[in-house]
């Protein structure tokens, strides 16, 4: 998995990861967290998320992420609620049949190649134990951010140095596909559904949900071939921003769209874990 340093953004994420945590309200409907369960939570950012678990549960909860600036933030927000946090990466996921519950929300676009992943959250679960995950899906996965970047690919200030960048992240444009992927590693996937999902907000608060998360792919150095300068940087993610404000309609507000894969899967009761 090519990896993203999120430390940097680790201080701000907390107040500006806006979409991130109103997605994840249906995953917690999915998901149906039981008290007693033991819960990890994959890619457990700075602890928001992971606070609202330990209030389902009495239950054993880790979250673990792979930024070290994210766990840090998650230790300082989260004090003394009984939580284990750790800095790690999802494919080297060291359980054996421990949760009931695996959270994963926001996070399993950046699992790429998911594959060595999803063996490991296999192995993790106790038998009947289940996984849910929230992310965004298909290639146009935010029409907003497309639009935006698309900007950012034509300007003569950035496109040649945007033309050297590939792209981190896992999409899958059919549920299908998703379920294909889960089934595979072991699992019954009990539900599989991409939806559109739309939410109005100011240009400012949609860059800020576009800084909180995609732009640690788009100005991650590791993506691209070329080193990447400030100036470039800056460029870009002006570029970004002036797109948002045109997209804003006469009263200063932005229709933000995103397609969201919402996915539930169980390790099979009886069943032998998928780990080679």
């Amino acid at each position: 998995m090519r990896t993203s340093d999120f430390s940097k953004i680790a201080a701000r994420y907390e107040k500006d990861s806006l979409v991130q945590k109103s997605a994840s309200e249906a995953l917690f409907d999915l998901v149906a967290i039981r008290d007693g369960e033991d819960v990890l939570d994959l890619g457990c950012g700075t602890g928001h998320l992971t606070r609202q678990i330990r209030s389902l549960t009495r239950g054993k909860v880790v979250g673990i992420d792979s930024s070290e600036g994210m766990i840090d933030e998650a230790k300082r927000n989260c004090g003394p609620l009984g939580i284990t946090f750790n800095a790690c990466r999802a494919e080297e996921l060291d359980f054996a049949g421990m949760f009931d519950v695996i959270f994963c929300n926001s996070t399993f676009q950046w699992l790429n190649p998911p594959e060595p992943v999803l063996r490991c959250s296999h192995r993790a679960l106790k038998k009947g134990g289940r996984m849910g995950i929230q992310a965004p899906a298909t290639r146009t996965y935010s029409p907003n951010f497309m639009e935006a970047v698309e900007a950012v690919r034509h300007d003569p200030r950035t496109r040649e140095t945007f033309a050297r960048f590939r792209a981190p992240w896992l999409f899958f444009d059919t549920a299908q596909e998703y379920r294909l992927l889960f089934e595979n590693a072991g699992f019954d996937v009990l539900r599989a559904r991409i939806e559109k999902i739309t939410t109005v907000h100011t240009a400012d608060e949609v860059f800020k949900v576009f800084d909180s998360g995609a732009a640690a792919g788009y100005l991650n150095p590791e993506c691209y071939d070329v080193r990447l300068t400030d100036g470039y940087v800056e460029d870009f993610r002006g570029i970004v921003r002036d797109s948002f404000t045109r997209q804003a309609n006469r009263e200063g507000k932005v229709n933000l769209t995103f397609f969201r894969i919402y996915l539930l899967a169980q390790k099979a009761s009886g069943q032998p874990s998928a780990v080679g």
